[in-house]
């Protein structure tokens, strides 16, 4: 198994404005998870659910209060282990902004590979192949300050693909997009599981990002509360309402029109889906 979380547990003291302690807030109660690599994997739930903290564990930016995360069978509690996991698994938050540190884009790009001691020549061809697989390359000799929300999240995607991860973690990393940013952003996280075999772990509260993952789970109050195909999951319509949860415009379309009698069934994601479905009615 490539990464499981055992029990995990992740605690962190809360501070009033003087930065006196007032308690402890539990982000992460009792997580266990398993992901082969290859997978697309969607962690959802509304904002505080403990989404995001158990995604920074996943990479060794946190370390459990009780229980274990192992990644590629190394244990992120040990020391030794912290460099070589974060190689292997590398995260885009949401702000590209904060990421991209060079005044071009290739320079931008280069930057994580040099840190990791890369050769010259190796870096040039890294640079080209993720400018190419995220495409970027045409952009290359640009400043990032001219590009769009979307092709800045598409070099930050691009700086991460540098340095061959086995795994990308895009935590909220559409959430300071507009719809169109969005959708480059996924298209391109779709790309390098399809194509590049990148396993991709995708942090969202976005409904219509998580319907082409092969797996979802649901987190509330920092627990994993629902698991499944997308399909499975957008079957239990009111459980989600239940979470604060929308549905994706389609399903919800779909969910009206079963509740008006018409004979489909739930869990329908896609527009061609439900055309199809209509289909069989008539």
């Amino acid at each position: 198994m490539f990464i499981e979380t055992k029990n995990l547990v992740f605690e962190y003291i809360e501070r009033d404005e003087e930065g006196n302690p007032t308690g402890v807030k539990r982000a992460v109660d009792d997580v266990s998870l398993q992901v082969k690599k290859g997978e697309f994997i969607a962690i959802l739930g509304h904002n505080g659910s403990g989404k995001s903290t158990l995604a920074k564990q996943l990479n060794a930016l946190l370390y459990p209060t009780e229980g274990s995360v192992f990644i590629d069978g190394m244990d992120s509690a040990e020391d030794e282990n912290v460099i070589p996991i974060r190689q292997k698994v590398g995260m885009v938050f949401q702000n590209p902004d904060n990421q991209i540190i060079g005044t071009v884009v290739e320079e931008d790009v280069a930057f994580g590979p040099e840190n990791l001691g890369v050769p010259t020549d190796e870096i040039r061809q890294r640079v080209d192949e993720s400018l190419k697989v995220l495409g970027m390359y045409d952009l290359r000799l640009h400043s990032p300050n001219h590009l769009s929300g979307g092709q800045k999240q598409r070099v930050a995607i691009a700086g991460v693909v540098a340095m061959h991860p086995t795994c990308i973690i895009l935590d909220e990393s559409t959430a300071m997009l507009d719809p169109g940013g969005r959708a480059e952003v996924i298209r391109a996280a779709r790309a390098l599981n399809d194509v590049e075999e990148i396993t991709v772990i995708l942090i969202t509260h976005y409904m219509d990002e998580i319907i082409y993952a092969n797996r979802v789970f649901v987190m509330n109050e920092g627990k994993v509360v629902m698991q499944g195909s997308p399909e499975e999951v957008f079957s239990n319509v009111e459980t989600l309402r239940a979470l604060r949860l929308d549905l994706p415009v389609v399903t919800q379309l779909a969910e009206s029109l079963r509740e008006s009698g018409v004979k489909i069934p739930s869990g329908i994601l896609t527009t061609e889906r439900l055309i199809e479905e209509l289909k069989k009615c008539r």
